[in-house]
């Protein structure tokens, strides 16, 4: 059983089922304070317990790295080698993971205890503050009524009009704080879906990746613990043949030339920081470069023991073609040229130490100004529908990050609406790109949209669509929206199906514009099917709206392009169960066994003995099955 609804209006009434509404609201915010104390002490407690394994940890790794094996000889083996290093790799090991382990430990507050400490102190105190704000209203309120009923009516007429007046301002003074309040009791239970839920998301997700580092270092680790196993029980079985291999490699090691070449000459060598792709954007790695005019070869070294990211194909790069000095304005990073070579496809972005170091590069590989392109005006065309702008083909403008989600300058807006609705506007008239920009003529859509007298999915419509959606069966949504839609009037079907197949457009370039499906129906949702009824209760019903317009950009083709399948019963879900969380997305999570450690043949032969344990077992009841069956027949025959 959920809480119930608090509307505004029945605030003014005050009545006892109200009060009473509003205590089971103010015993969940209680109830709720008291969770998140225990959640912050308990977390407080694990940090602490972290830091305390973290810091024993530590020790004993620094114990390890302290170590120092002495071995007998000037050169080791690579036994001996592997073994007197073992420590500092195991050190280092377990250093890597206290260092996934301290950044758990850093965040931790940032990411847990403070943003429940902050909702805690923020929402839940502060809907506290507004219960005695109102509590003391309230009390004032019915202490100054009773005392003014109480007033004779032989007093002079001033004194009881003066005491009306006071007394309509206290009333007003409650009702304020009665809508402030329960206005913040709404606000509180709704943002604790997320705000009290995503820290703690946050910080499992935190966990997790520190468990999976520990993972991947477990697989990496695995070849040099073979190999280490590999060398100590040579050290251990070879001792003495192997310190006479040691004493000849140990002379023939010192008796060995080492070559040595001096440098090449080039015509321009230094640091350079290169601009290398990442997953999550760019970074810039410091390479020492080099470059022989004459052959116009330039070439990349990495300056630390790392590889060259993959957006170098090589460290060698032949036949150098052409280098521009970078403009200031196309990259926030300053002393930065771009070369292009012959084997690489596109442009490779170098960054000098300095403004002087960038010209001396430029100097030696013969580079360039840039030359800057006149800018090429976008075709985009925008169509109006019924006396208002239906649809936007946003050619150029899909891969707008934040399309439709950021809005543009409201004076802006209200001069397009009455350019486009005016007396004097055109039917058939064209928007201008360079006229209007891309976040004015979306707000303006939107702004239409939402100004029509009726929605585009009209009122009559409105709770079959919301009741459509609230299916346990996603098939029995989509055949239920699809035939609500095709109840809707041939003028707002068409222009739905204008604008849900721009928004299908514009899902498709969700990578770029980072407007997904669920993004458009937050959106969407409230413009096109909004609810004839100003009331909280309504308010509660825009996350079904929300998903009525993704089912439609999901399903367009379907819903739009197929006609609707008289067979198949709609089954639309006016009586739905009490509670639906049975069904809910859960983790599986099958029960584990407790296992020994065992080798890896051990557990090929466990396999294959339980493999035939099961055969056996099968075999075994059907010869079972077989002897039931003849004695059977023997006992009717004989």
């Amino acid at each position: 059983m959920g809480l119930p609804t608090l509307e505004f209006n029945d605030s003014f009434l005050d009545s006892p089922d109200f009060r009473e509404r509003l205590k089971c609201h103010e015993v969940e915010l209680e109830r709720t304070n008291r969770f998140i104390k225990e959640l912050i002490k308990d977390g407080n407690l694990l940090i602490k317990a972290l830091k305390s394994l973290s810091a024993a940890v530590q020790k004993f790794s620094s114990s390890l790295q302290d170590f120092q094996f002495e071995c007998i000889g000037d050169v080791e083996t690579d036994d001996e080698v592997n073994v007197a290093q073992s420590f500092k790799e195991f050190a280092q090991l377990l250093n890597t993971v206290e260092e996934e382990r301290r950044r758990l430990i850093q965040n931790a507050n940032d990411v847990l205890i403070t943003p429940l400490e902050r909702f805690r102190r923020e929402q839940i105190d502060a809907a506290k503050e507004e219960k005695k704000k109102f509590d003391k209203e309230s009390e004032k309120y019915y202490s100054a009524l009773e005392k003014h009923l109480n007033l004779s009516s032989k007093k002079k007429d001033t004194f009881l009009q003066e005491a009306d007046v006071q007394i309509e301002k206290d009333k007003e003074v409650f009702y304020d704080a009665s809508l402030e309040y329960v206005f913040k009791i709404q606000e509180v239970q709704e943002k604790k879906k997320f705000e009290f839920v995503e820290p703690l998301l946050a910080f499992l997700q935190g966990l997790f990746t520190f468990y999976h580092e520990g993972y991947e270092l477990v697989a990496e680790f695995e070849p040099y613990k073979q190999q280490l196993q590999f060398n100590l029980q040579n050290t251990r079985n070879n001792f003495e043949s192997t310190k006479r291999e040691v004493e000849k490699l140990m002379q023939r090691m010192r008796s060995a030339d080492h070559d040595y070449r001096p440098p090449s000459q080039w015509t321009m060598e230094g640091f350079l920081y290169v601009q290398e792709k990442r997953p999550l954007g760019f970074a810039w790695i410091r390479h020492y470069c080099t470059y022989e005019k004459g052959t116009k070869t330039f070439t990349v070294s990495s300056a630390e023991n790392k590889s060259i990211g993959k957006q170098l194909i090589s460290a060698f790069l032949p036949l150098l073609k052409s280098c521009v000095r970078r403009k200031a304005d196309s990259i926030d990073k300053r002393f930065c040229f771009d070369i292009e070579v012959v084997e690489r496809h596109g442009v490779i972005t170098l960054q000098a130490l300095s403004e002087s170091n960038r010209r001396l590069w430029m100097e030696a590989m013969d580079g360039r100004e840039p030359v800057r392109q006149p800018l090429v005006p976008r075709s985009c065309t925008y169509y109006l529908i019924h006396c208002g702008i239906a649809c936007v083909f946003l050619h150029s403008g899909l891969n707008t990050v934040g399309l439709y989600r950021v809005g543009g300058v409201s004076s802006k807006v209200q001069r397009l609406m009455s350019a486009v609705f005016g007396a004097k506007a055109s039917p058939d008239m064209d928007l201008d790109a360079d006229t209007w920009d891309l976040k004015t003529i979306t707000s303006g859509l939107k702004n239409y949209l939402s100004c029509l007298k009726e929605p585009l999915m009209t009122y009559e419509l409105h709770k079959e669509f919301i009741m459509a959606v609230k299916s346990d069966e996603q098939d029995n949504r989509v055949r239920s929206v699809q035939a609500l839609i095709h109840k809707l009037p041939e003028k707002n079907k068409e222009m739905l199906d204008l604008l849900i197949n721009h928004l299908v457009r514009v899902s498709s370039h969700s990578g770029v514009n980072l407007m997904t499906v669920p993004n458009l129906g937050v959106i969407f949702g409230p413009t096109l099917l909004r609810s004839h009824e100003e009331t909280v209760a309504a308010m509660m019903n825009i996350k079904f709206q929300n998903i009525v317009v993704e089912i439609l950009i999901d399903n367009y083709e379907l819903i739009f392009r197929q006609a609707q399948d008289p067979s198949k019963h709609l089954d639309l879900p006016w009586c739905r169960p009490s509670s639906t969380r049975s069904r809910g997305m859960r983790l599986s999570m099958s029960p584990r066994k407790t296992k020994s450690l065992y080798s890896l043949g051990l557990c090929l032969s466990r396999s294959f003995s339980e493999l035939w344990a099961v055969l056996i077992y099968i075999l075994y009841i059907r010869v079972c099955v077989c002897v039931c069956v003849c004695v059977c027949v023997y006992s009717l025959y004989f």
